[in-house]
């Protein structure tokens, strides 16, 4: 149980972090390379790119978690703590049905990949594992935001 509770606190962020990290290392060992060693290497833009890629996607799941996003603070500031509740309330909803409806559509796109075969460039990498990044971040969200969604509820209930 405690493991569980570590993952819903911290989930996001450890990938975040581990995603970040591998990125500046990767980084750091392609300008050792080129500038001190003269040779430059084919992967590291590639693999660089893919876990930004990652870390895009699973930053939206962060945001949404820590209700981190792009709103209109001055028109929810002017209503009581109830009302602010039910607006956010609102909010989740029409969130959760926009990601519902998403999540299918992000699953045909993984799926046309894993058909297709395809491989990256310069690591031979199957493209499903980069674009299975939408599918798991929409999955991921919608968790978060039925999350959200049941914390605005029960405080409605108890105000």
């Amino acid at each position: 149980m405690k493991i569980i509770k570590w993952l819903d606190d911290n989930f996001e962020e450890f990938i975040l972090v581990i995603l970040l990290l591998a990125m500046t290392l990767i980084m750091g060992i392609q300008v050792f390379t080129r500038y001190l060693l003269g040779n430059s290497l084919a992967w590291s833009e590639e693999i660089t790119r893919y876990l930004f890629i990652w870390s895009g996607f699973i930053s939206v799941s962060y945001c949404t978690k820590k209700c981190i996003s792009i709103k209109i603070e001055q028109f929810i500031s002017i209503f009581p703590k109830r009302g602010k509740a039910m607006i956010k309330l609102v909010n989740h909803t029409i969130e959760i049905i926009f990601f519902l409806f998403l999540i299918p559509y992000a699953y045909l796109y993984l799926k046309s990949a894993v058909v297709s075969g395809q491989t990256s460039p310069a690591c031979g990498i199957p493209m499903y594992y980069i674009q299975a990044a939408p599918l798991f971040s929409f999955i991921l969200v919608s968790i978060r935001i039925i999350q959200r969604w049941i914390e605005e509820l029960k405080f409605i209930r108890e105000v």
